[in-house]
C-alpha cells in the first residue's frame, strides 16, 4: 500500500509518499500562498527522488482543513483529480488531527490550535490513546480568548501546539497547568499526513473522490466581505 499525502491547509505545505515502512520521501514548502504553483512541482521532485511512479500509488491522501481556503481548495482539487486520473481511494485527514500526532506521546490534554486570520483560531482537544490521538468533541473556531477561557475551564495539565498558539501566545503565556509545544510542531504535516492515512487505509476506511470535502466553520473572506461591504 503505497500513499501519496498533499497538504495544503497552512502557509506551510507539502506532500509525502510512505506506507507500511513509514515515509519514504518528504517536500515541503513555506512560502506562503503559492501553494497553485509549488504543488505540481513538489509532487514531481518527489516522484524522482523516490523513484516512484504516481501510478505506483494505491490511496491518495489529503488534508480536509480547516485551514486557509484557497490552500485547501488547490490540496482538495488537485487530490482528487490524481485520485480520478490513477483509479485509487481517496482517505481525507483533518487538519487539527495532524498537528496533534506529532505529540501523541504527551500524557496530558492536548489542544491542536490553527491561525484562522482575521483574529480568530481553529482549534480541538485531544488525549493520547495506544497508536496515536483521539478527538474530544467537535472542531471550534474562536478568538484566542475563547480558547483561553476554555483552558481554563478543563482544570487539566495541557499541551497546546501549533500555529495558532505560537501567534497569539501572549494570551496563553501565564494560565496555569498549560505548556507550549515547540515551534517545530506548528504545522500539520504531510508525514503526518501518510501515518494517519495508512492506519485508516489497513482498516480500509477509504472515500471516493466526490464524498471528499473540505471542513469549512467560516465562510471564506472574500464572502464575508461581500456580504459586510457598505451599499451606495
Amino acid at each position: 500500500m503505497l500513499i501519496l499525502g498533499i497538504e495544503t491547509a497552512t502557509p506551510q505545505a507539502g506532500c509525502a509518499i510512505g506506507g507500511h515502512e513509514g515515509v519514504i520521501g518528504l517536500a515541503q514548502s513555506g512560502k506562503g500562498r503559492r501553494h497553485a504553483e509549488n504543488l505540481a512541482p513538489q509532487i514531481q521532485f518527489l516522484c524522482e527522488q523516490t523513484g516512484i511512479e504516481l501510478s505506483d500509488r494505491s490511496i491518495v491522501a489529503v488534508d480536509v482543513g480547516p485551514g486557509l481556503f484557497t490552500g485547501m481548495r488547490v490540496g482538495i482539487a488537485t487530490a482528487k483529480s490524481l485520485a480520478y486520473g490513477l483509479g485509487v481511494p481517496m482517505i481525507g485527514v483533518p487538519s487539527l488531527d495532524l498537528v496533534a500526532y506529532p505529540v501523541r506521546y504527551s500524557s496530558r490534554l492536548i489542544a491542536a490550535t490553527i491561525d484562522a486570520r482575521r483574529g480568530e483560531v481553529y482549534y480541538a482537544f485531544y488525549r493520547q490513546v495506544p497508536g496515536g490521538v483521539q478527538r474530544i468533541g467537535d472542531h471550534s473556531i474562536g478568538s484566542p480568548d475563547d480558547l483561553a477561557s476554555e483552558l481554563l475551564a478543563t482544570g487539566e495539565d495541557v499541551l497546546l501546539v501549533g500555529d495558532g498558539a505560537l501567534r497569539y501566545r501572549e494570551t496563553f503565556d501565564g494560565i496555569s497547568k498549560v505548556e507550549m509545544a515547540d515551534a517545530g510542531f506548528a504545522h500539520p504535516s504531510a508525514a503526518s499526513l501518510v501515518h494517519l492515512a495508512h492506519a485508516r487505509g489497513m482498516r480500509e476506511q477509504f472515500s471516493r473522490p466526490t464524498e471528499v470535502e473540505p471542513i469549512y466553520l467560516r465562510k471564506p473572506d472574500a464572502e464575508i466581505n461581500w456580504v459586510t461591504r457598505d451599499t451606495p
